[in-house]
This record gives C-alpha cells, structure tokens and sequence, in this order.
C-alpha cells in the first residue's frame, strides 16, 4: 500500500514509525532528491504534496512525501476532495505518501472515508495512565524489541515508573539493556530500581492522596506535576478516570454483585483480580461522596477549558476533593 495515515498524541511512537518507514521507501544516496516533507504552513501544502507524490522517483528507491500534521482528516473542501479521488487510486507504487496528524480523524468527512478506502491507518494514542494492565503489557512488548527480559515484578514497577511516556520507556529500556551488555539475564525489580528514573509524583498518585484525604500531600504532587509541565488537563483526566473506576466498583458492590469478573467489565477494568484491591480502596467511602468528588472533578474540567489558570484551580479543587474523603474516612 503506498498511502499511510499515522495519527495521536504519541509522538515519539510515531516518529519512531516514520523513520522506519523512511528506511524501508529511501535510498540512502538519493535522499535528497526523493524525499520531501510539506509543513502545514506552507501554501497549498496538500496540493504540492499530491503533485510531488506523483512524480516518479530518481535514481535508485522510492519516493516519500510526508504531509506533516495535515488537516484532511478535519476540514476538507470540495475542490481539494476532487482533486483527492483523482490522485489516491494513481499514485505509483514505487512512492509513498504519508499523513500524520495528531488528531483523531473525523469519521463522518467524504476525506476520511476516502483516506479509510486507500491508505494503511495506525493509531499512536497515549495509553491513559490509569490502565495499569496495558501500560504493563507496553513494557513487555517494548522490552522484547529493544532485547532487554524482565522480570513480571520488574515490568509492572517500569510502567509504574515511566507511566504513559513512550519516550522515556525506550531511554530507560536502553539503559537497561546497555547494563545486560551480552549478557541474557533477567532482570529483577531491585535491579530496575536502583538504574530507573522513576516518576515517583504522578497524576495517580494524587488520586490517592486525594482519597486518603492527604491534603498536603495532595498539593505538593500538584506542584510537582505543574512543575514538570504536566498538561493540566491531562491530570484531571486522569482523576475522572480513576474516581469513575472507583465509583463503579463501589456501586456495584454496594448492589450486592460479588462476582470479581462482572464487576470489572462495568469499571472497564481489564484485570479482575484488581477488582480486590479496589474494592479495598473504597471500603470506608459512600456512593453519596464518590458522586460528589466526580461532580468537582467535572467542574474543575470545565474551568481549566475555559481558561482559569492551572495551578491555582487544581489547588482549589484538590483542596475540595481531600475534605470530602477526610469526612469520610472520619466516618
């Protein structure tokens, strides 16, 4: 297939993905003139990208255009779909084109379906952080590319340690597997503590200082995840996530069901032997209250999308959510 439509926010697995495909399409010696990537402030940058795509490639490989963060997938117009169905199906097979885009493709544009129909789509999402299970499953993949073994205990405190940042999974795997050298041994916890840096404040965390009801705990990960220029939103939409788990199992458990695996398919939970251990973690709380700390994460949503400054509104409503599970670990 010579049309790739790679897209999310994971922008170092989709470098990665691009330099690989680069790689595979290009001569090393004909780079320069087989190669072209179209920024979208160029003018008519889709147009110059489909006319160079069809321009058979010299010397020796194929021909790559990258149309970098392009917007077909977004807003399309009448004339540039026109021109799309005329170009896709007669590019030559020995060029390539591709499109990245960090935004979803929109399913309801005639441009995306059209792109669906004739190109080779990958997703490079962000693993939410809250998905422990795939977060671990991550880390075993990568480590089985990069060449390094680990331990079932070493891979769970890896994802633990570097959360949903693929890049720093791939810079930690390689120091990892620089310390094995030729050497196949397995690698142990102990071992991965003592060589990884680990983000010990994150967003998951703050949870569960927030429901321990450890105000200034609470605060001080705030600081610490403004401090390393964590996305605001991005925090609380992580707290949503693991508050709406928790408030699942609850419900469900207060409803009497006691079948670990029911319960973690309404709490989207992959592994039902969590379901235990979350079912600890909420013991001392009410439906009532886990309600209410959703309705103030939901607030403090939507007053970081209307602009409140970060830090001081996080500090507000975490502020607001402690007093709600200190009164109830009180009860």
């Amino acid at each position: 297939m010579t049309i790739y439509l790679y897209w999310g926010e994971d922008d170092f697995a989709l470098t990665q993905a691009v330099n690989e495909l680069r790689k595979s399409v290009l001569d090393p010696s004909w780079v320069s003139f087989n190669y072209d990537k179209i920024s979208p402030d160029q003018p008519d940058a889709i147009i110059q990208g489909l006319n160079q795509v069809m321009t058979p490639p010299f010397g020796m490989g194929g021909r790559l255009v990258w149309l970098v963060e392009t917007t077909l997938c977004q807003q399309c117009s009448e004339d540039l779909l026109a021109e799309l169905e005329r170009t896709l199906p007669a590019i030559p097979e020995e060029s390539v084109l591709l499109l990245t885009t960090s935004n979803r493709p929109d399913g309801r544009l005639k441009s995306t379906k059209l792109l669906q129909k004739y190109s080779h789509i990958r997703e490079f999402s962000l693993i939410p952080p809250w998905k422990t299970e795939q977060l671990v499953q991550q880390v075993r993949t990568c480590s089985q590319e990069v060449g390094v073994k680990l331990t079932g205990a070493a891979a769970e405190l890896l994802a633990q340690s570097v959360g949903n940042d693929t890049r720093q999974l791939y810079n930690e795997l390689e120091k990892l597997r620089l310390y094995t050298g030729d050497l196949a041994k397995v690698l142990d916890e102990k071992t991965v503590a003592t060589l990884v840096t680990s983000n010990t404040h994150n967003s998951l965390q703050l949870a569960a200082a927030i429901l321990q009801g450890d105000g200034a705990k609470a605060l001080e990960l705030v600081a610490d995840l403004i401090n390393k220029n964590e996305p605001a939103l991005r925090i609380v939409a992580t707290l949503i996530g693991q508050f709406r788990t928790w408030l699942w199992v609850k419900l469900m458990v207060s409803e009497g069901e006691r079948d670990q695996k029911a319960i973690a398919t309404a709490a989207q939970v992959s592994n039902p032997k969590r379901i235990y251990f979350l079912t600890k973690e909420v013991q001392f709380l009410s439906l009532e209250q886990l309600t209410s700390t959703l309705r103030v994460l939901l607030e403090l949503e939507i007053n970081l999308k209307r602009g409140s400054e970060p830090l001081s509104t996080l500090q507000t409503k975490v502020i607001e959510l402690c007093q709600i599970c200190s009164v109830l670990i009180q009860r």
